[in-house]
């Protein structure tokens, strides 16, 4: 296995980065941007419409990273990440905006699932669990840069947060100095061929799609609600939002020591269980005091559930069928986003939309602390059995 420099795994992280920033750059500065684009009676589609670009292009993406390998992939996906991401500034014509939106989401599929396999391609074992911390850290960290630069950005000019798209440009040129070129083992036709997902997978895929449900929803709610019910600036909704990438970090990194200490499934399980605590103080919300202990919630909800989804999508793949799951994943990831938009129609104000949430993630914690227990008492049982 082929190691990798310092400046290779800075240019990971860093294009790992890009997928949280693909919706996120422009949320504290939402309201102002749909006015000016004309896009203000569903103003959330701004931010998760790139996620149903990624759902459409997914699978397509993956296929030809089975093929063409994640090094070419990631260098065909960062030049339309910045094309498509900057000129949303000069797009005031809905239909045209939209379809900027879904097709920067083509852009983000490839990112997000050659980032992760290129992981794969350098690291296993442990060092592939810290790894994929790390990833997940770099990721919330560009949530904290990127929302935080584009409140500050926003407040001198509602098209300034578009720019930030560009650094794609400087992470294109950070892969090239910094991580080498992979030989694609050729595989047989066979081993292309569809084939049934396997229901490990659809454990992981559906546990993505809620938790990108229930992350997203404050994701979008907060640029409203907090205007709204609190009366926080564009820069300052920027900051709350950072502040809770900031706990995701730190939260992602006790993965490696929690699922050694507690495994995977519980670790999920309380994943999920701090988002019924999130979404509950959110919709109970009458003082910056419980905003705070909301926002820690989200953020250690996002840190124990995501990345660790993402590592668990590796395990289960080797180097003939990574390609796809790794799409399947990013369908997931961002099916999620974009699903979180249609929350907000089902309630009439966003307190009901985040009750709604507390009890959907209540369920998903419920089953998955069950599923735990059984598996908890099959391996006590058959230890038992082999010690007779």
């Amino acid at each position: 296995m082929k190691s990798l420099s310092k400046t290779g795994i800075f240019a990971l992280l860093l294009c790992s980065s890009l997928t949280i920033m693909v919706g996120t750059v422009i949320a504290p500065s939402l309201t102002e941007v749909s006015i000016h684009l004309g896009f203000t009676r569903n103003p959330g589609w701004l931010i998760t419409l790139p996620a149903l670009g990624v759902v459409l292009f997914a699978p397509i993406i993956g296929k030809i990273m089975d093929r063409k390998g994640p090094y070419v992939v990631m260098c065909w996906g960062l030049v339309p990440y910045a094309l498509f991401g900057v000129i949303g500034i000069w797009l005031n014509n809905p239909i045209l905006l939209i379809a900027d939106r879904i097709l920067l989401g083509a852009a983000t599929a490839a990112i997000q699932a050659s980032t992760t396999a290129l992981i794969a391609c350098f690291f296993e074992k442990e060092e592939r669990i810290k790894m994929i911390a790390w990833q997940g850290m770099s990721i919330e960290l560009g949530g904290v840069l990127f929302l935080s630069i584009g409140g500050i950005l926003a407040e001198m000019n509602w098209q300034y947060p578009f720019f930030i798209y560009l650094m794609a440009l400087f992470c294109l040129f950070m892969v090239r100095i910094g991580i080498p070129g992979i030989k694609v083992n050729k595989v047989t036709e066979k081993l292309l061929q569809p084939e049934i997902i396997p229901k490990n997978m659809i454990h992981i895929l559906a546990c993505v799609i809620m938790a990108m449900v229930l992350f997203f929803i404050v994701v979008v709610g907060l640029p409203q609600y907090l205007p709204q019910a609190f009366g926080f600036s564009a820069s300052l909704t920027g900051y709350f939002m950072a502040f809770i990438s900031v706990i995701a970090v730190c939260a992602a990194s006790l993965l490696p020591y929690l699922i050694k200490q507690i495994g995977s499934k519980y670790t999920l399980a309380a994943g999920f269980t701090f988002f019924v605590a999130a979404h509950l103080l959110f919709s109970f919300s009458a003082h910056t005091g419980s905003l705070i202990l909301a926002a820690m919630a989200t953020g250690i909800g996002f840190g124990f559930t995501v990345p660790l989804l993402n590592h668990l999508t590796l395990e289960e793949s080797d180097a003939s069928n990574r390609g796809r799951n790794l799409g399947y994943y990013s369908m997931g990831i961002f099916g999620g986003q974009f699903l979180s938009s249609f929350m907000e129609i089902l309630s009439l104000d966003l307190k009901t939309t985040f009750f709604m949430a507390a009890g959907i993630a209540a369920l998903v914690a419920a089953s998955l602390f069950y599923q735990a227990r059984k598996s908890t008492i099959n391996i006590v049982n058959n230890n038992f059995n082999l010690n007779k």
